[in-house]
């Protein structure tokens, strides 16, 4: 019983002891384990700060950039997305710079500043955007970049952007103003060039109307030589009139191929001629309406006793081409070619030539004037009128006019800087430059009286052929008589008193009544001739009251005066 009772004691002792032990385990344990969580705790808020510090020195000594963004994209810092942010408005405020750039250059600003200030920019965002770390966020070492340097370069850019919106704020306005202007001037030149068109083209079709054969001149023609066909001992040629070389009358130079402006021409000086039968005319055509002339005037006699001359340019034998330089131009190729070549392509692409497309030019008829000399040896002063005149008072006080020991008396055209030498030679050839006067004044063919004694003293054919030769390429001048005329005669012109000559009926709506009534003779040069349709009505009947409308081919030929 004793033992039994000594192994019950001890039995209850033992079973205390180990559960104070199991007791003071389990709070070391939950007192270890709360300690080595505020140690974690504690450990990992240190490391996070001490990463915040210093920009991960820890990482970075790696070199690996993977493993750097994965870390930072694991404590979500946004530096990937706001990299991104900076280099889109780097992107779009270069595209913006350079656009208003490219605005500025269409303007024609290329010298102004806000040109210069927007390359400059434009440049500028053009470097930020090669800067490695803009786009990576990686260094050029291949390291990421630090906080600075990355705060840096976002305030670079930002600070670029900010004086990109500064400039296109400022400049927005001035530039819509500047593009709608340019879009007006656009518009204009658009407007313009259509108009040079239409110019160029009407050009041509007023070419065509002045330069073609009306059907009523035609039908005259026809007319005449079918009366001298059908009545050929009617029409024979007569003997020279004494009167056409009898240097005390006054004579008369015409040189046309076109009937009835001549008889207007002649009929005109003998209607308003004090003394009629003391003027002489000598008139010259060519071969194919020699006929006609001389059947017109064999009809149509001259009244009150004046004389007429009809003759073609083959009866002065001296006129080949071995002697005037001219002639052998207009037969040769090139000229022919200048003239025939392409001529209705070339005549809308380069107006300034379109008047040398005219026929007249190719005739011998038109530079006559410059022999008259020769042709008239037997007299000393004569009087050339064009076909398209008329004359409306008596004229022999031309006669009488004191040349000065001068060549030509002619009324001058000058005014202002128009019609000067300047506008009819060409100074840039040298020649020319050293022999003229670019500011002198430019007269007028169509009335012109010659001293012939005084032509034949100075030279002045010789002087014409010296510069026709010279002129073979048309380097001095293109072609026409005035500037050969202007050469010739040059310091050997007397300028007559403008009431002697009005010019411009043939072109200028403008011209003063007051003028045109104060006139001796009035001109109807250029296009708009008085016997075509194309007329000014305002002086067609100034022309029409000389026309022989009792002739009956006139009337057969419906002329519509």
């Amino acid at each position: 019983m004793a033992v039994a009772f000594r192994g019950g004691r001890g039995g209850v002792g033992s079973g205390q002891s180990t559960g104070l032990r199991s007791f003071f385990t389990y709070r070391i344990f939950i007192s270890a384990l709360f300690s080595f969580l505020f140690l974690a705790t504690f450990s990992v808020v240190l490391n996070s700060s001490r990463h915040q510090s210093h920009q991960d020195h820890t990482l970075p000594s790696m070199g690996n950039a993977y493993m750097q963004r994965t870390f930072l994209a694991l404590q979500s810092d946004p530096l990937k997305t706001r990299l991104d942010l900076i280099h889109k408005q780097a992107t779009d405020h270069l595209t913006l710079v350079n656009a208003y750039a490219a605005y500025a250059r269409r303007l024609k600003l290329d010298a102004s500043k806000q040109l210069k200030l927007f390359e400059d920019l434009a440049i500028n965002f053009s470097d930020l955007q090669l800067k490695p770390g803009l786009k990576s966020g990686v260094s050029e070492n291949g390291n990421a970049l630090e906080e600075d340097t990355f705060r840096q370069l976002e305030k670079e850019v930002k600070d670029k952007v900010k004086t990109a919106r500064m400039m296109i704020v400022e400049s927005k306005e001035s530039y819509d103003t500047q593009l709608k202007i340019q879009k007006l001037k656009d518009t204009i030149f658009a407007v313009q060039e259509q108009l040079t068109k239409a110019k160029k083209n009407g050009a041509v079709a007023s070419l065509i109307s002045a330069k073609s054969v009306p059907k009523s001149l035609h039908c005259l023609a026809m007319r005449l030589v079918g009366e001298r066909i059908s009545n050929p001992e009617k029409y024979k040629d007569t003997l020279s009139d004494p009167a056409t070389e009898d240097p005390s009358l006054y004579h008369y130079a015409i040189f046309s191929d076109n009937v009835i402006a001549v008889s207007v021409v002649v009929r005109s000086v003998v209607m308003n001629a004090e003394e009629p039968w003391k003027h002489v005319f000598h008139v010259v055509t060519d071969r194919m309406n020699l006929a006609a002339m001389k059947v017109w005037f064999k009809m149509r006699p001259l009244d009150r006793g004046a004389h007429v001359e009809i003759k073609s340019v083959e009866d002065f034998k001296f006129l080949n081409s071995s002697y005037a330089p001219v002639l052998r131009q207009l037969e040769s190729a090139k000229l022919q070619k200048f003239y025939f070549e392409n001529q209705a392509e070339n005549a809308t692409k380069d107006s300034h030539n379109l008047k040398f497309k005219n026929p007249k030019y190719l005739s011998m008829l038109n530079h006559l004037r410059f022999y008259l000399p020769e042709m008239y040896p037997k007299l000393n002063k004569i009087l050339f009128l064009d076909d398209d005149v008329v004359v409306q008072k008596d004229v022999t006080g031309l006669w009488k006019i004191n040349l000065d020991g001068k060549v030509n008396g002619a009324v001058e055209t000058c005014f202002g800087s128009f019609h000067r030498y300047g506008q009819y030679l060409n100074f840039t050839h040298p020649l020319i430059k050293e022999s003229f006067n670019p500011n002198a004044c430019a007269w007028a063919f169509g009335m012109n009286i010659f001293d012939l004694s005084a032509w034949r003293r100075e030279k002045c054919t010789d002087q014409y052929h010296y510069w026709q030769n010279l002129n073979e390429e048309r380097t001095l001048w293109k072609l026409g008589t005035l500037p050969p005329g202007l050469i010739t005669f040059y310091s050997k012109t007397k300028s007559l008193d403008k009431s002697w000559h009005v010019l411009g009926l043939g072109y200028n709506p403008g011209v003063s009544m007051d003028e045109i009534r104060n006139a001796a003779v009035i001109h109807y040069n250029g296009n708009m001739k008085p016997w075509l349709d194309i007329a000014m009505n305002q002086y067609k009947s100034l022309w029409t009251k000389y026309v022989d409308n009792e002739m009956e081919f006139v009337q057969m030929c419906n002329f519509g005066l």
